[in-house]
């Protein structure tokens, strides 16, 4: 595994992108990635839910106001960085904990992914992996391609926006769970609808 940036060509370093599918930072910027508003509370979030070690993911499918909808943590277990195997797990983990929207013109759910790994920030071949992935089992499964996020021991970094901080980072301790982990809040009273529900309620 190569952590930095390791010198090479520029004909050898686009070869070596294409073979593994993998995203470089300028790329992914780019891209026009949503950011996330308070992205320190969807990480404690993630973090106090999931308590990643290092060599876990963890992907989380987020609603438009932020709220955490679904999200699942496993280990990664491919002996080679490639975007198409990443692409491949993501996308399974998706389909077992949320309904596709691809039915939907426009993506409503964002989906982000938590990265916990050895190392320190600085991005990595295996990051880009992970960005391909991340990007395409989202196109696949309909949702907004989200935030790419590592976890290491100095904290936690968005890549390709420069939003980090040193809590947590891979070894602490998980923290209370935060706001984004909150349910959602309850619908409003009054009208039709509502009138409906409570003759059916009170029914029963």
């Amino acid at each position: 595994m190569t952590f930095g940036f390791a010198p090479a060509s520029a004909a050898a370093s686009t070869s070596a992108a294409s073979a593994n599918r993998l995203l470089e930072p300028a790329e992914w910027a780019a891209a026009g990635i949503p950011l996330l508003r308070n992205p320190r509370e969807v990480v404690s979030g993630l973090h106090a839910r999931h308590h990643p070690q290092p060599a876990t993911a963890v992907i989380a499918v987020l609603d438009p106001d932020e709220r955490l909808r679904a999200s699942a943590s496993f280990v990664r277990r491919a002996a080679q960085a490639d975007g198409w195997m990443f692409r491949n797990v993501l996308l399974a983990q998706l389909r077992r904990i949320i309904p596709h929207d691809l039915r939907r013109r426009t993506p409503v759910r964002t989906a982000v992914l938590l990265y916990c790994r050895e190392g320190d920030a600085r991005w990595t071949e295996e990051d880009g992996a992970w960005m391909w992935g991340l990007r395409d089992a989202c196109t696949l499964h309909g949702l907004r391609c989200g935030a790419y996020v590592t976890l290491t021991r100095d904290g936690w970094q968005v890549l390709g926006e420069g939003r980090g901080g040193r809590r947590p980072h891979s070894a602490s301790a998980p923290e209370p769970f935060a706001t984004s982990e909150a349910p959602p809040p309850l619908p409003r009273t009054g009208g039709a609808a509502s009138e409906v529900l409570r003759r059916a309620a009170a029914a029963r």
